[in-house]
């Protein structure tokens, strides 16, 4: 915890796992708040498995995806079927004025810490269920990850090439609905300062994220029109695309919105006399030569870097950007490194490593990463004896039982 943090002094406990549930508590550490999340040797958090890892060597405190969104955070180790989890666990919510979990519905009521026990342990907390579809309806059972929900919710639909099959998004559920949970909790702490009440808080995961797709979901309402896949294509923008450019794998996006932006691109490449060709000289007819304009623009891109063309594009007021290479992107950014996104922190296991920041700054209280993502049941006796109040007996008695594992 760091004093003068915006949420210095706030105590939240996560049974979380993936991704949403831990970016959610990401941006409640970062920004000063004591959180503890609660794993077991038997089921670590998913994201400890994934690649990629450190020196390509797996191990359950090797991996990068952990590290991303578990950075100062304390983390134990607690079997919550054990006989005498639910001791430890309602000293944990006692402690906590947050509870975040991400099970799916009817799991963490099966553990007994659902909000009905939860809030007679701690009438006061604040607890919040991040599942997929939501904890009422038809389909509020519905299991999975980020890429399954983007299925779901009709992303992968509109995304990649007609003739192709659809592109996978990854996690990109678990970038959007976080962004919801933590104004959410923030909101339901204020209430709990006015009242002295706390809320339980259902968020939906899908209904989060689904009114990113509005415009084809208001297309079909109002049209009967159901939006696919049309690669780099847009329906207001043409040309609209990603062209090749001089030089090994190299590239640049461009596009062109209005009539005004149409007439300075043609100037910018020239004013070659195809472009001055009726089949190019409205919207619609662009639009009907698509796949010939774009073949035009690219014997034009191709003779010159992507860096020059972005700028003189963009000199003119036409959108245009290089595409980048990962490596690129972290280490040779300036705008990046001016707003101090990328952290470098110690891992006993994996060393020194980068992780990347958050997205805004508070001005009076900016973020800070202080600490590598836990090592698993790193923390579990400070968290016991220290934040919780436990004797050095009683600890010892839980871990020969094997309660704390």
């Amino acid at each position: 915890m760091v004093q003068n943090q915006a949420l210095a002094g706030l105590k939240v406990v996560g049974f979380t796992l993936a991704g949403v549930g831990p970016i959610v508590l990401k941006s409640l550490a970062l920004h000063g708040a004591t959180v503890v999340i609660v794993e077991s040797e038997k089921r670590p958090d998913i994201q400890r498995m994934i690649s990629p890892f450190k020196d390509n060597k797996p191990g359950l405190n090797r991996s990068y995806r952990f590290q991303f969104v578990n950075s100062d955070k304390y983390g134990m180790t607690l079997d919550l079927k054990h006989p005498r989890a639910k001791e430890v666990s309602s000293r944990l919510i006692k402690w906590a004025d947050v509870m975040v979990e991400n099970f799916r519905p009817g799991a963490i009521e099966k553990l007994g810490l659902g909000y009905k026990e939860v809030s007679r342990i701690n009438p006061q907390i604040v607890m919040i269920s991040l599942s997929l579809a939501g904890q009422t309806g038809p389909q509020s059972k519905l299991a999975g990850y980020g890429p399954h929900l983007a299925g779901y919710c009709g992303f992968l639909s509109l995304v990649g090439w007609p003739d192709r099959t659809p592109v996978s998004l990854d996690a990109l559920t678990d970038s959007i609905s976080p962004r919801f949970g933590v104004t959410s909790i923030l909101a339901a702490l204020e209430y709990r300062n006015r009242t002295g009440k706390g809320l339980y808080i259902d968020l939906s995961q899908f209904e989060t994220c689904i009114q990113f797709i509005s415009p084809a979901i208001l297309d079909y309402t109002v049209n009967g029109r159901v939006q696919s896949r049309n690669g780099n294509r847009s329906l207001t923008s043409v040309p609209h695309g990603v062209y090749r450019c001089k030089g090994n794998d190299s590239w640049c996006a461009i596009e062109v919105s209005s009539k005004e932006e149409w007439e300075a691109f043609r100037t910018v490449i020239g004013d070659p006399e195809w472009s001055k060709e009726i089949r190019f000289s409205t919207f619609d007819n662009r639009k009907k030569h698509e796949d010939e304009l774009n073949q035009l623009i690219e014997e034009w891109t191709i003779n010159y870097e992507a860096d020059y063309i972005q700028q003189i594009m963009q000199r003119s007021g036409i959108a245009a950007g290089r595409v980048r290479t990962m490596g690129e992107a972290v280490t040779g950014c300036p705008q990046l490194k001016h707003r101090h996104f990328f952290w470098e922190v110690e891992h006993p296991e994996m060393g020194k490593t980068k992780l990347d920041g958050l997205s805004y700054v508070l001005s009076k209280t900016p973020y800070k990463i202080q600490r590598p993502a836990p090592c698993i049941g790193q923390d579990t006796e400070f968290v016991c004896t220290k934040l919780l109040g436990m004797s050095d007996e009683e600890y010892i008695q839980l871990e020969l039982e094997n309660v704390l594992k």
